[in-house]
């Protein structure tokens, strides 16, 4: 039984016939430490198998659930930022943009597309936290202004996933304005009877939970996603006091009435799908624009 015995001792590969484990073919999952294979993974959608933590996911990825066959034509891809302020901080805003462009291949914080959800038409807009933490500059509002007008004209419901940090700085009041430019287009929206549908992802802070975030039709959450205006840590700061347990996420602020449900990501594009045949009946849409219209001229 030799064989089944290592007889020699000391046994050395050398270094140059020694295999590395390539990077990326496992993924950790940071709440329960679960090791997946990253094949598994993503055809998971990226939630772990065993605790079900959602990991964040960009445009890319989301596209990729919600669009049948990943199948979209993108709207105004190459909107980008100027600096209206010459700001400067720890470098000019235009090499912050184009250092950040060049290292996510991302054109700016949102990304807006159309396409088709299980053969229902659908406008989507995505929020992308990799570019400066999902901040809300001009071009973030005026892509999603946008993306809302072609779904006003074209008769489309408008789904908003969103994902930020707030307000980008180094645009100050430009950056608040988008906040009411975004809802006005929201109201004509819903003026139209064209259903909007707001995701809430991890996370979801600042001037975009402030506007568009919260004005679905129906607002929806992934499960354990951070949502709030300031974060914990400036609240806890500035009122001194221990907050409550799982202050913020998804599971708290739908207890206190600001979510409609929360959806597994598994089940995300289904649960679209039924809100979207719940709510979007083209005819009925358009007797609702041409109601409006007749009391606009009657006015």
């Amino acid at each position: 039984m030799s064989w089944f015995r290592r007889v020699e001792k000391g046994i050395v590969t050398p270094t140059e016939q020694k295999k590395e484990t390539p990077d990326g073919l496992w993924y950790k999952c940071p709440s329960c430490k679960a090791v997946t294979n990253t094949t598994e993974h993503k055809k998971n959608l990226y939630t772990c198998p065993k605790c079900d933590y959602h990991e964040r996911i960009n445009s890319a990825e989301y596209f990729e659930v919600v669009f049948d066959e990943n199948k979209f034509e993108e709207l105004d891809a190459k909107l980008s930022s100027s600096d209206p302020l010459n700001f400067v901080d720890t470098k000019p805003y235009p090499k912050r943009i184009q250092a950040t462009q060049e290292k996510t291949q991302l054109i700016d914080a949102v990304r807006t597309a159309h396409g088709q959800i299980n053969s229902l038409p659908l406008v989507v807009a995505c929020m992308d936290f990799n570019f400066i933490g999902g901040s809300m500059g001009s071009v973030v509002g005026e892509k999603i202004a946008r993306a809302i007008d072609f779904a006003r004209q074209h008769k489309y419901p408008f789904l908003m996933i969103s994902k930020s940090g707030g307000a980008r700085m180094m645009e100050a009041g430009y950056s608040l304005m988008q906040m009411a430019k975004t809802s006005a287009k929201l109201a004509l929206l819903s003026e139209e009877g064209i259903p909007y549908i707001s995701l809430l992802t991890d996370p979801t802070t600042g001037g975009v939970t402030a506007s568009f975030a919260m004005l679905g039709d129906f607002n929806i959450a992934e499960p354990g996603a951070l949502i709030g205006f300031a974060g914990p840590r400036v609240i806890k700061e500035t009122i001194g006091k221990e907050l409550p347990k799982g202050f913020q996420s998804a599971e708290f602020v739908l207890e206190h009435g600001f979510l409609d449900f929360i959806v597994n990501r598994k089940e995300l594009k289904q649960k679209l799908t039924d809100l979207i045949s719940m709510l979007h009946q083209p005819e009925e849409a358009e007797k609702n624009t041409a109601a409006t219209r007749k009391k606009t001229i009657k006015a």
